[in-house]
């Protein structure tokens, strides 16, 4: 299923271990970007989903997509008056870029583990070393394993944030 939130869980316990220098956001999205491809493939009834994207160029040119519509969303937010949920409008460049980065990147390992149809080092190889490394049922407790594991971490950090905490 493209688009999955499996893939969230990771990113959630990445983000909560430096949660200024990696942007959930922009991992979230890189995630959800990467997956229209197979989307696509689906809609149209094409098989062998997992194409150029799911390589490792093609997942550099989505997370720099990714940056790049952030950049062109902070432009127009304030003449647009879009909200600023998340406070998406104050984070750096550089947490953007690396949660993309990072969400791009952990797409491409979780989805060689589990996806026949993935050639992580094309065009170069095609050559999947992680198919089947572990079970999917392994694959999908660690992510959400991660998930649980980020959002302690931040439920945490927020309560010893709470005013008038003793």
């Amino acid at each position: 299923m493209p688009i999955t939130p499996f893939h969230f869980g990771p990113g959630a316990a990445i983000h909560s271990a430096s949660p200024r220098h990696i942007s959930f956001l922009a991992f979230c999205a890189a995630n959800v970007l990467i997956d229209v491809e197979p989307l696509y493939y689906m809609i149209t009834g094409q098989f062998w989903l997992h194409r150029f994207f799911h390589t490792y160029i093609g997942a550099t040119l989505v997370a720099m997509a990714t940056v790049l519509l952030f950049l062109g969303a902070r432009r127009v937010a304030r003449p647009l008056s879009l909200p600023d949920i998340f406070e998406w409008q104050q984070l750096s460049v550089r947490a953007v870029a690396i949660g993309a980065f990072l969400g791009t990147y952990s797409h491409v390992v979780l989805d060689s583990v589990m996806h026949a149809d993935i050639r992580p080092f094309a065009p170069f190889s095609d050559t999947n070393p992680l198919l089947g490394i572990v079970s999917l049922r392994a694959l999908h407790l660690f992510c959400l394993g991660a998930g649980a594991v980020g959002l302690a971490v931040v439920l945490v950090r927020g309560a010893m944030r709470q005013p008038g905490r003793t």
